[in-house]
């Protein structure tokens, strides 16, 4: 029996009248401390991961991460079933209540413990499709991330929805630091492939925990197949466009695990980690709050067009010094960081963080499409795409047959892509791909010249260790220096938030 609780997770007080500048003070206020908090989470828990990723890779052979990254296709293409598209259609719901909440955290267990029951038991036979009899036992143990995960991304939607990101900040940082330790331990002690089973799954489950401490939300004994039915006709189209990207993702290693070898698939996914790094924590913490932020205003399309517009300078800006700098300091890092046993993953590293950049753009153009409830828009944008993807990557098996040509592949469907994607926001808002070029070319063109320089400096008759220092002062001097004398607007846009909450914080204190 369907029960209405008075009780509404996130729903913002109406005000009488016309949306007037006060509400717009409002929400801008929202989004400049949901930067704030979820960029401090993001580069926090970035530095210590990075920290993590680099002491693991010194103590883990390649063949370790292979396996994990074997076992984690199958895990994220079931993650995809409860963490996909009904988070979503909590937050993109104007008026969801804690019916809703509840419907959608039972429904998501439920998913989840069918999802494992049948990794549980089909793990020996993908043991013996890869020809190696670890994957079966780590799979079991790993996959217990998928019943964390149902729990966490109805936590998650609840946070969103509020706008309270200070909590994710929390959670995030405390789940990073635990796990890091006990991965860190468990390497130590020579646990091989199994230290990185206890870092993930420490993580998930930490965050989890102390999230279910941190909100006043918890789940009630009540359901509806009513409100699910309105959350799944929303929630299944980015369902199944999360599934053909995921699938379409993880194809690519399922391939190079299979035809190749584990210690290949290692070197691949090593290459891509960093500059993912990067680009993930960065472009989530952007959509993470520009969505709830477009869906409060998806009426206004004028409104939904400038925070696009905001969404892609800025995560163009953020990240175009990171991976361009990256990329053109890419053998020294790997050598210095991870030492020479690593060097084979130096050129996926350079493809990927050329591939990354153009993340933030694809992530504001979808950003939109999903807050206005087109999410049929979203599916059928998925299903070209990956049409598309597969060509290309059916293209770079059978005419080229390696590795490295597979890696290419994926910055070529990028760029095929951004095409795809801009279409339809030219036809919704009128914001289209010449217009986004257009605003992200001076940071572009910022970014070329500071990797010239720092190419330069690379030139240098140093060390290796104070050579990179110097190639890294060069470049963070000479892009924030010409963005200053330049006035780049994604520049002052960014020391304004800053210097706003510095200022509020004095005038609280």
């Amino acid at each position: 029996m369907e029960h209405k609780d008075n009780n509404t997770p996130g729903q913002e007080p109406q005000s009488s009248g016309a949306p007037g500048q006060g509400e717009k003070g409002t929400l801008r206020g929202k989004v400049t401390s949901g930067l704030f908090w979820t960029y401090a989470e993001r580069i926090l828990a970035q530095g210590v991961t990075a920290v993590v990723s680099i002491v693991l890779a010194r103590l883990l052979a390649p063949d370790d991460y292979g396996i994990i990254s074997i076992v984690s296709i199958f895990i994220s293409i079931c993650e995809v079933f409860v963490t996909s598209g009904f988070g979503n259609a909590l937050v993109q719901k104007k008026e969801a209540d804690d019916l809703d909440f509840s419907s959608i955290f039972y429904f998501s267990l439920g998913i989840a413990a069918v999802l494992y029951a049948g990794l549980f038991l089909s793990a020996p036979l993908i043991a013996n499709f890869y020809g190696n009899g670890l994957l079966g036992p780590v799979i079991r143990v790993l996959g217990v991330r998928l019943l964390l995960s149902s729990v966490n991304s109805v936590q998650r939607a609840y946070v969103s929805k509020r706008m309270a990101f200070r909590k994710f900040f929390r959670a995030t940082i405390f789940g990073t630091v635990v796990s890091a330790a006990a991965g860190i331990a468990m390497a130590c002690l020579g646990f091989g492939v199994w230290a990185l089973v206890a870092q993930y799954l420490t993580n998930s489950l930490i965050d989890t925990v102390v999230l279910f401490f941190s909100i006043e939300w918890r789940p009630k004994r009540m359901f509806s197949l009513e409100r699910m039915k309105g959350l799944v006709s929303y929630g299944w189209k980015m369902l199944a466009s999360s599934l053909l990207e995921a699938v379409y993702n993880n194809l690519r290693s399922l391939i190079i695990g299979k035809k190749y070898s584990e210690a290949d698939l290692a070197f691949y996914d090593k290459g891509k980690h960093f500059p993912e790094l990067i680009v993930l924590n960065i472009n989530s913490s952007i959509s993470s709050v520009i969505f709830p932020a477009i869906a409060n205003v998806q009426d206004d399309r004028e409104r939904v067009r400038q925070l696009t517009r905001r969404s892609i300078r800025v995560g163009v800006y953020l990240m175009c010094p990171l991976l361009l700098g990256l990329a053109t300091v890419a053998e020294p890092v790997v050598r210095l960081l991870l030492t020479d046993k690593w060097l084979p993953a130096v050129p996926f590293l350079r493809i990927a963080c050329f591939n990354c950049l153009l993340y933030p753009i694809h992530t504001a153009n979808l950003q939109p499409v999903i807050a206005l409830g087109r999410s049929d828009i979203y599916l059928r944008l998925e299903i070209v795409k990956k049409a598309v993807g597969l060509s290309v990557l059916a293209a770079s098996v059978i005419f080229f047959d390696s590795v490295l040509a597979i890696a290419a592949g994926t910055l070529v469907f990028s760029l095929m892509a951004l095409v795809i994607n801009a279409w339809y926001n030219r036809a919704l808002f009128g914001y289209g791909l010449l217009q986004e070029l257009r605003d992200i070319f001076p940071t572009l063109a910022l970014g070329a010249a500071m990797s010239g320089a720092v190419y330069l400096a690379g030139l240098l008759p140093l060390p290796l260790l104070p050579l990179l220092i110097v190639q890294i002062l060069v470049g963070a001097a000479f892009y924030l220096g010409l963005s200053r004398l330049t006035r780049m607007e994604s520049y002052r846009y960014i020391i304004d938030i800053a210097k706003g909450y510095l200022r509020r914080k004095r005038e609280r204190s």
